[in-house]
């Protein structure tokens, strides 16, 4: 998965054996970019502290990208 497929802002590609694996890959990403202040980073940064702040809209979010990920064909 990608980033952006992520709620992230770039291409970067993600690869991993599970979802938690790939969300911690994700994570690590988006501290990086936060750390180097890239703008478009920051920006989706926002719209996910945004949705955290809903516990049922984060968990629903959630959910629906372990969906995406568990679809995605193993290379």
């Amino acid at each position: 998965m990608t980033c952006k497929q992520l709620g992230g802002a770039c291409k970067q590609k993600f690869q991993a054996e599970t979802f938690d694996e790939i969300a911690e890959l994700s994570k690590k990403h988006g501290m990086e970019m936060f750390q180097k202040k890239d703008k478009a980073h920051l920006e989706a940064i926002s719209k996910m502290q945004t949705l955290m702040e809903s516990p049922k809209q984060m968990q629903e979010w959630f959910e629906n990208k372990r969906k995406e990920f568990e679809a995605l064909p193993d290379e």
